[in-house]
């Protein structure tokens, strides 16, 4: 341990050596509470699951399903230049969509517990060449031990919003010794830029956000041809991601809208699966009929709400929801990201709290791409009225599909920051 570290990090480091111990008491009580996958509990104390392959290595990590996503493009590019990738996250929802939606070649990990021991063991059995960590998920004892090892780190679609860079300003020195040790940061935004800089990130670059180049969601077209054939021409609007709460201000202004349309179908896709059967008590207290996907229920002519609580299905939704509230947004969860509704040629809808996607939500907004709610009463008006005017609906699509065209390409400026460093990989794999 560095004397050199400030003391909180190494008051840090010492607490979770201590803590190591309890390790299993922790994991045992998250695998009660559906948080931890049970046959891979030994991968959080850095156990690998399988076996390395050989050549050089670069390990992407992300926190959870949405930094996983954006990774993608970028992983496909890197599986394609023939490197080995090591995709670690730490939810089991990301790990369900990793086995559906990462390319062939690429493995998925839980990333270990930030504790020495466990930090140590993974980084022993995987040796990684390069470590990519998306947005901004930092472990320190993780980022220390890469360091300690000559590991290159880059921070890839960096992202700190105004009330994160508040946080870390409260103890400077600790984020300064983290990102300091960093080759090099590429932020999705120049505000994030200057964040990371002010924050002591000695090399920073504004490369642009890669979930503006996640291509759309595939989906089974035989399925997609008989959930169409199912609804038919009936109205149908989505919700996505949703939270808690935000599930009442659909269901409510789905009976707000029922007596102008009567057949509306509302589509509830929450980000927490788990979810679902509360959901459906809640519109079955409103009045309304309701399906759980879960359950193999269909959108059939009779049920007003479908609860759409499955994993990997958003394309699905998408492609039959020409109207999508994004979710995260009334509930105070920094909002959702609403580019693959948009490439789908949705309707965007959000409520004020969409401070993950600050700048992507305010260039909509501006451009006329997407709206703002803030309650079920406007939810239900702005829904309302572009069920009722299918061309003020379509102006909003095309206006986001143009605005998004505009802000992408940040795929290839990453790429072309990472060069010089998958070079050197490919050099000692020559000179091994």
């Amino acid at each position: 341990m560095s004397k050199r570290l400030p003391l909180a990090l190494r008051l840090y480091q010492f607490a979770s050596v201590a803590g190591s111990p309890v390790a299993p008491q922790v994991l045992a009580r998250r695998l009660r509470r559906g948080k931890e996958h049970a046959e891979r509990l030994s991968e959080r104390c850095g156990e690998p699951s399988l076996e390395r392959p050989a050549g050089p290595l670069i390990w992407v990590h992300g926190a959870s399903v949405g930094e996983m996503l954006a990774a993608i493009p970028l992983i496909e590019k890197l599986r394609a230049q023939d490197f080995t990738v090591l995709v670690t996250t730490g939810t089991v929802t990301s790990a369900a969509l990793a086995e559906q939606r990462l390319p062939d070649g690429a493995i998925h990990q839980f990333i270990p517990l930030d504790a020495p021991r466990f930090v140590q063991r993974f980084l022993d059995h995987w040796r990684p060449g390069l470590a990519l960590f998306v947005e901004s998920d930092l472990w320190p004892n993780l980022i220390l031990a890469c360091a300690d090892r000559r590991i290159p780190m880059i921070v890839i679609n960096g992202r700190l919003s105004e009330r994160s860079f508040s946080r870390w300003q409260r103890v400077p020195g600790v984020i300064a010794a983290l990102l300091g040790r960093f080759d090099l940061c590429l932020t999705q935004s120049n505000a994030d830029a200057r964040r990371y800089t002010e924050l002591g990130a000695p090399r920073v670059s504004s490369t642009g956000n890669l979930k503006l180049d996640v291509p759309p969601p595939e989906v089974d077209q035989d399925m997609l041809k008989r959930v169409q054939e199912m609804v038919g021409k009936r109205p149908v609007i989505a919700a996505a991601s949703t939270h808690a709460g935000e599930e009442t201000a659909i269901i409510s202004a789905h009976r707000r809208l029922r007596a102008k349309f009567p057949n509306l179908l509302t589509v509830i896709v929450p980000r927490h699966p788990q979810r679902g059967k509360s959901i459906a008590d809640i519109a079955e207290v409103a009045g309304l009929s309701v399906g759980l996907r879960s359950q193999r229920a269909q959108p059939m002519p009779d049920l007003n709400v479908y609860v759409a609580d499955t994993l990997g299905e958003l394309g699905l939704f998408y492609r039959l929801a020409p109207i999508v509230f994004m979710g995260g947004s009334l509930a105070q969860h920094g909002g959702q990201n609403p580019i693959e509704a948009i490439r789908l040629g949705a309707a965007v809808l959000h409520g004020p709290h969409v401070w993950n996607f600050a700048e992507i939500y305010a260039t909509l907004d501006d451009t006329h791409g997407a709206e703002t709610v803030t309650d079920e009463e406007s939810l239900a008006e702005r829904i309302g009225a572009w069920l009722g005017n299918s061309d003020l609906r379509k102006s909003v699509a095309e206006a986001a599909a143009k605005t998004v065209g505009q802000l992408g390409g940040g795929l290839q400026r990453t790429l072309a920051a990472l060069d010089p460093y998958l070079m050197q990989l490919r050099l000692e794999q020559q000179s091994s």
